[in-house]
This record gives structure tokens, sequence and C-alpha cells, in this order.
């Protein structure tokens, strides 16, 4: 499985990518592999106000509908267009075109309890 060294992971799958105050979102690898065909994403709003360990979105698979938890607190400035038509791009491409949103990080200190790459490949064997 693909875990890229630069991302924080939390214990559900999610993985976020920090630039300054705002976070992007996506499943991970695993994530993906273990749903199979993602054919329907269902993001947040944007100015939806999240908190971290709660559903923040939905997406649905040939196996099933799973929620997405936010990793952390924060406010949705962005979520990705192309998955609307594409929502396969999570499949094909979950660290880069597959991401599904952004937020503004309201309390950074949170990502110290996400996992390190070294301890998410750990988890996932």
């Amino acid at each position: 499985m693909n875990v890229p060294n630069d991302l924080q992971y939390a214990e559900t799958h999610e993985w976020i990518r920090v630039e300054g105050d705002t976070g992007t979102v996506g499943i991970t690898d695993h994530a993906q592999h273990e749903l199979t065909d993602i054919v329907y994403v269902d993001p947040p709003k944007v100015g939806a106000v999240l908190t971290g360990g709660q559903p923040a979105a939905v997406v649905e698979s040939v196996k099933a509908a799973s929620d997405i938890y936010s990793p952390v607190d924060g406010e949705v400035i962005a979520v990705n267009p192309a998955l609307a038509s594409e929502p396969a791009l999570v499949n094909t491409s979950p660290y880069e075109s597959g991401w599904l949103y952004q937020l503004r990080l309201t309390n950074p200190a949170q990502l110290e309890a996400l996992k390190s790459p070294e301890t998410y490949r750990a988890q996932i064997g």
C-alpha cells in the first residue's frame, strides 16, 4: 500500500496534508482498496464547521456506503469539484486528484494526535 511520507493519518484511514493553516483531506490507498470501486462522493458543504473524529463526508462504493471522518477541527473552505463527475478519482489517485475537501484548521494542536506514516503503516500491516 502507498503511504506517502508527507502526510498525517487518522486511525479511521483519512489523511491530511497541511500547508499553513489549511488542511487537504482524503482517504488512504488502504481505505480505497478496501472499499473497492467508488461510485459516489457526498462531500461536506463549504462553510461547514467540522469536529475532529466526527463524520464529515460519505463515499459510496459498489460494496457499501462509508462515513469519512474529519481528522481535525476546522471550517470547510473547498471541496473537490472533480469528484461530482468522476468519483473514481478516489480510487485511481487517492493522494492527489482524489482529495475530498480542504479546511481551515481551528485547532492545529490536534495534528499532534494523528499518526505518522510509520505508525499508520504498522496499523495496516
